[in-house]
């Protein structure tokens, strides 16, 4: 099983990026390889560029800790174990560290699934506020 990791500090509170990571269904709002998504906090099916889908169970979405997973659970890709893990921690009132984890099996998938997850963190680390 292939681990990934991406992080980058964000120049807005952690409360501003949590409300973003934490609306399942929005993911295609700051995530450049999902073109669309629909769903709710349990369940939620995305659209990526290429014209794919995914289907994704909610696994933890606690304001808390601040701490957002989701697992593949269908679609169009060969995956056959998927868990990918967002954490949000404060720095300071104004600044967060956003850490994007991922668990991907078969291994052959990991370099694709790097590439969006570093495009993702990107996306949010240019968000303000």
């Amino acid at each position: 099983m292939a681990t990934l990791r991406h992080h980058a500090l964000v120049n807005s509170s952690p409360e501003a990026i949590w409300e973003v990571v934490s609306d399942a269904p929005a993911i295609s709002g700051w995530f450049p390889a999902i073109t669309d998504s629909t769903g709710d906090n349990r369940r939620r099916t995305v659209t990526l560029a290429d014209g794919s889908t995914l289907q994704e169970d909610i696994v933890t979405c606690d304001p808390e800790l601040r701490r957002f997973q989701y697992r593949i659970v269908g679609g169009d890709l060969p995956i056959d174990s998927h868990l990918g893990t967002i954490d949000v921690i404060r720095i300071d009132d104004r600044r967060s560290l956003v850490v994007y984890s991922t668990e991907i099996e078969p291994s052959s998938v990991a370099e694709t699934f790097s590439g969006a997850i570093a495009d993702g963190v990107e996306s949010l680390s240019k968000m303000s506020g």
